[in-house]
């Protein structure tokens, strides 16, 4: 298997990872605003969106990052942008 191939699966692997934390956050939040007696439809509904799309994109931006790096498109960028002596 390429190390493309590889990074992929690691990188599909992390993201229900990530997905399963958020839930997780997210059923944490609404306890939390439940037991504070500050629950309701819209907070609820706000709390849901908030937290899960944040948690999942910093978790994300964070997984494309390794994903970058092992995939070997960090490489490629970097010997694109080197000086060759003589040109």
């Amino acid at each position: 298997m390429d190390n493309d191939q590889n990074a992929r699966q690691q990188f599909v692997r992390m993201m229900k990872w990530i997905t399963l934390a958020a839930v997780l956050v997210v059923i944490a939040a609404l306890v939390f605003l439940g037991r504070m007696g500050s629950l309701t439809a819209h907070t609820a509904f706000a709390t849901i969106l908030g937290v899960f799309f944040s948690v999942t994109l910093g978790c994300g931006l964070f997984a494309l990052a390794f994903f970058s790096d092992k995939s070997g498109h960090d490489d490629t960028v970097d010997n694109a942008t080197r000086h060759h002596d003589g040109i």
